[in-house]
C-alpha cells in the first residue's frame, strides 16, 4: 500500500524587521498594548519589488534541497495564499512551479486562508495515496503587507510576510506515513474574517473602492471566541480518533495567528509548554506560511527530529479549520 510521508521543510522570511515601535508611529498603539494583546513584537515585511511567488520560491529551494530530490522527480507543486501574485490568475504556483524550473507539471492554488497548509497537505495525501502523484511540493506563501490597512490598528498589528514549503512523498512504510488530516469550514462565520477584494459578491464601482477593498477586515472578539472553540474541539476529535494522547505528541504546531489563542488552546488540550511551538513572537501571523514557517524554525533550531510526531492545527478566514497528526519523515 502507498502512503504519504512529510519529507523535508523550508521557509524564507523578508530581510526587512517591522517592530511594535515602529507601528506606534503609524498607529494609536504601543508595544506594551500589542504585546499584551496578542504576543507579537515584531514581523517581517516584503520588499516592494518581491512578490509572493519570489518568497515561495526560496522557501521551495530549501525543501527540495533538503529532500534529495531532483527537480524532475517532483511532479506537482500546490499553493495556498490569499495574497497571491495576481487576481484570479495565473496562480501563483504556476509562476513558483516555473520559476523553479519544474517543467509541465500540475500546478495550482488554493484559498482557505490561514488553514491553507493543512488542507494542501490533505490533498497531497490524497494524490499520492491514489497513485497519481509522487512527489509533491506544497507551498504557503502570504505577501500580507499588500493586503494590510496600516490605518486600522486591529488588523495591521498582526500580519506579516513569509513563505514555508515542504515535501510530501510516496513511502510504502506506515510509519513514516501521515497519520490523518482532518479539514472543515463553515460559511455562516465569513463576515468574521474577510477580504471583500471586489469580487462577484461585492464588485467595485469605481477605482477608489478598489483599494479599500482589497484590505482585510476582520471582526476580532467575535473570532478569538469561535476560533479556540473550534480549534479545541478539532484537535480533541482527531487525537481521539487515531487513539493517541496528547502526551504523545512532541511538537504541537498551531497556526501563529495570536499567543492568546495558542495559550487557550494548548491549555484546554493539557499541553506542556515544551510541547508548543511558537513563533509569533518574532513574525507575526502569517497565514497559510505560519505553519510550515514555525516547522521550519523548530527544524533549523535542531529540535524537531526524525520521527517525532506533530500536531498542526489551523483556524482562519472562510471560517475553515484543520488538525493534522504527522511524523516527521525525512529520508535516511
Amino acid at each position: 500500500m502507498t502512503y504519504a510521508a512529510f519529507r523535508s521543510i523550508g521557509a524564507y522570511v523578508p530581510e526587512k524587521i517591522l517592530t511594535n515601535e515602529d507601528l506606534s508611529k503609524m498607529v494609536d498603539t504601543s508595544d506594551e498594548w500589542i504585546v499584551q494583546r496578542t504576543g507579537i513584537k515584531e514581523r517581517r515585511i516584503a520588499a516592494k519589488d518581491e512578490r509572493t511567488s519570489d518568497m515561495g520560491v526560496e522557501a521551495a529551494k530549501l525543501a527540495i534541497e533538503r529532500s534529495g530530490l531532483k527537480l524532475e522527480e517532483i511532479d506537482m507543486v500546490i499553493c495556498a495564499t490569499i495574497s497571491p501574485d495576481y487576481f484570479n490568475m495565473p496562480s501563483t504556483a504556476t509562476i513558483i512551479s516555473t520559476k523553479l524550473g519544474l517543467g509541465n507539471i500540475t500546478a495550482f492554488d488554493i484559498s482557505a486562508a490561514c488553514t491553507g497548509f493543512v488542507y494542501i497537505i490533505s490533498i497531497a495525501k490524497a494524490f499520492i495515496e491514489s497513485g497519481m502523484k509522487k512527489n509533491v511540493l506544497i507551498i504557503g506563501a502570504e505577501k500580507l503587507s499588500a493586503i494590510t490597512d496600516y490605518t486600522d490598528r486591529g488588523t495591521c498589528i498582526l500580519f506579516g510576510d513569509g513563505a514555508g514549503a515542504a515535501i510530501i512523498s510516496a513511502t510504502d512504510n506506515k510509519d513514516e506515513a501521515i497519520i490523518d488530516v482532518h479539514t472543515g469550514s463553515d460559511g455562516k462565520y465569513a463576515d468574521l474574517l474577510m477580504t471583500p477584494n471586489g469580487g462577484t459578491g461585492s464588485p467595485h464601482d469605481s477605482i477608489g473602492q478598489e483599494a479599500g477593498a482589497c484590505f482585510m477586515q476582520m471582526k476580532g472578539n467575535e473570532t478569538f471566541k469561535v476560533a479556540v472553540r473550534t480549534l479545541t474541539k478539532d484537535v480533541k476529535e482527531i487525537l481521539a480518533e487515531n487513539n493517541i494522547s496528547s502526551d504523545e505528541v512532541k511538537h504541537f504546531v498551531p497556526h501563529q495567528a495570536n499567543y492568546r489563542i495558542i495559550k487557550a488552546v494548548g491549555d484546554a488540550l493539557k499541553m506542556r509548554d515544551d510541547q508548543v511551538v511558537l513563533t509569533v513572537e518574532k513574525f507575526g501571523n502569517t497565514s497559510g506560511a505560519s505553519i510550515p514557517m514555525a516547522i521550519n524554525d523548530i527544524y533549523e533550531s535542531g529540535k524537531l527530529k526524525a520521527g517525532e510526531l506533530m500536531l498542526l492545527d489551523a483556524f482562519g478566514g472562510g471560517l475553515t479549520w484543520g488538525s493534522a497528526l504527522i511524523p516527521f519523515s525525512p529520508v535516511k
